[in-house]
């Protein structure tokens, strides 16, 4: 799909288009050997753990995601600011955009360690719910999750400089090494020296520290702006944090949303819960890297030709990577939709599936698809880089989710409601993000209803009823799992061709089929 996601009406195809569909091939043979290297990893690591210790790891390492309410911001403005410098050409404003963020994240970086040291063990001590005899144990592994935060966080420009050069075979090539590094950390784990959940946390802190060592030594070697060391240009600190701050906002709150909400849980409910909590939160990764395929292949392209004063397309491109975006998600999710504990089991095996872990898992994927499928009109309004008034709106929209099933679970709500806060949030924002584009920052909303909305909806519609007929028609067992799996794939891809795609992507599409 995304080879031919972004072409003209007219079926033509631009320079920029090519370099998307070369771009999404390298992330897909990407995503492809990670999803089959974490379907392993998953499983083994569960075994390996047990469901208390794999809850406790959720619950420690949500609490320290949650002080990348701290940075995630920033990550985006130094990711905008190093795109649109290369937008005009500007090599010594690069330069200077790249050693700034370096200066910036290693402050930054000693700032949370000094906080969050102190603070993480005491919260640890005093408020986690973990089982008998394990606060020593998630003491240790708060160590080493704050440490492999602090590596990422260090991260972030060369990252952020891979994707403004579209060097998305490099990012694929990291990428794959670190999921395999992962898979033998699982298979480590199992032959622990010592306690596995600590021995656990300690090498995915070496593997964090080698894939950090990786993206710096190319990005060194291939981009001179990475090579600037370290400086502070009061011109950029000003600006990125004057764009971090209103983006930070809302980001920040989204943070504290997802991972306070693990932490609400581990509370009201325990460890038990905070595992079905994660083990919903692999399937969802799964599916959500498809989705990240054709975004971050897309993402840099709407800022360049919004930098550059094509408004018309970047505006097209993000109707075309709205619709992708579901599309690909859709087909995927479809058959958790209906037979999401046939599959959990068959994946991670009957003894460590918690009851109610399906529900946890088709309630994450419909909440994810509604936040992240509409990513590409976030980057459209940054692009433009007057934030202030949409990102305030945004986050009081966001900032309910918290508080909101805090009350819910203060009065006997069960764990699997927080999806649904969860999900009236983000359509409240998806349909915020439209109305907020299409008035202040001229996104024709038309185009959309027209190109996207009024495309996608036939196929979920139809897809969902004829997947259902099958499902209500076959006993349960394999041959109604395989019958799902294949009939709603199916139906996805039929609807697709007759209501989804344009004249011009079906013409390329079977051009390909013809060469192939």
């Amino acid at each position: 799909m995304p080879i031919f996601a972004f072409m003209s009406q007219e079926g033509g195809i631009s320079e920029s288009s090519r370099r998307i569909a070369r771009n999404s091939i390298a992330l897909y043979v990407r995503m492809f050997v990670l999803m089959l290297v974490s379907l392993f990893t998953a499983r083994i690591v569960l075994n390996a753990l047990g469901t208390e210790d794999r809850g406790v790891y959720e619950t420690v390492g949500s609490f320290v995601s949650m002080m990348s309410l701290l940075t995630s911001a920033l990550s985006t403005a130094i990711s905008r600011f190093l795109t649109v410098e290369m937008a005009r050409s500007d090599a010594d404003a690069m330069r200077k955009v790249f050693a700034t963020a370096q200066g910036i994240l290693l402050i930054i970086s000693a700032a949370v360690l000094l906080v969050a040291e102190p603070l993480g063990i005491w919260y640890v001590q005093n408020v986690m719910n973990l089982p008998p005899g394990r606060t020593q144990a998630a003491l240790w592994l708060f160590q080493f999750s704050l440490g492999t935060f602090l590596v990422s966080l260090l991260s972030i420009p060369f990252n952020a400089s891979i994707f403004a050069h579209e060097k998305m075979g490099v990012y694929a090539v990291i990428g794959m090494a670190e999921g395999l590094l992962k898979l033998g950390v699982a298979i480590a784990i199992l032959h622990a020296p010592f306690d596995r959940l600590v021995f656990y946390g300690l090498l995915l802190l070496v593997v964090a520290i080698a894939v950090r060592s990786a993206y710096a030594l190319y990005c060194r070697a291939h981009f001179p702006e990475s090579r600037a060391g370290v400086k502070l240009e009061r011109k950029y600190v000003g600006a990125m944090f004057g764009f971090a701050g209103w983006n930070g906002l809302s980001q920040g709150i989204a943070i504290l949303n997802a991972h306070g909400v693990t932490q609400l849980v581990n509370y009201f409910f325990g460890v038990v819960f905070n595992t079905m909590r994660g083990l919903a939160l692999n399937a969802e990764n799964m599916v959500k890297q498809f989705i990240a395929n054709v975004i971050v292949a897309i993402n840099p392209q709407i800022t360049k030709s919004y930098a550059s004063g094509n408004i018309a397309h970047s505006s097209l491109l993000v109707c075309k990577g709205v619709k992708f975006a579901f599309l690909i998600g859709f087909t995927l999710s479809l058959p958790f939709f209906f037979e999401a504990d046939a599959i959990l089991h068959l994946w991670l095996g009957d003894k460590f599936v918690p009851e109610g872990t399906d529900l946890f898992t088709k309630l994450g994927l419909a909440c994810m698809m509604l936040d992240i499928s509409f990513n590409p009109l976030s980057t459209f309004v940054q692009a433009q880089g007057n934030i202030k008034r949409f990102y305030i709106m945004y986050s009081c929209v966001t900032v309910l989710v918290f508080p909101v099933t805090w009350l819910l679970f203060r009065v006997g709500c069960p764990p699997a409601s927080m999806y649904l806060v969860l999900m009236a949030d983000y359509l409240l924002l998806d349909i915020l993000k439209l109305v907020v584009g299409s008035r202040t920052y001229s996104f024709p909303i038309g185009m959309f209803f027209k190109e996207t909305l009024l495309r996608v909806a036939p196929v979920g519609i139809l897809s969902l009823i004829g997947t259902w007929g099958i499902y209500l028609a076959l006993p349960a067992g394999w041959w109604r799992l395989i019958a799902v799996l294949a009939g709603g794939t199916l139906l996805v891809v039929i609807t697709t061709w007759f209501f989804a795609l344009t004249p011009g992507e079906k013409d390329f599409a079977l051009e390909k089929i013809r060469r192939k």
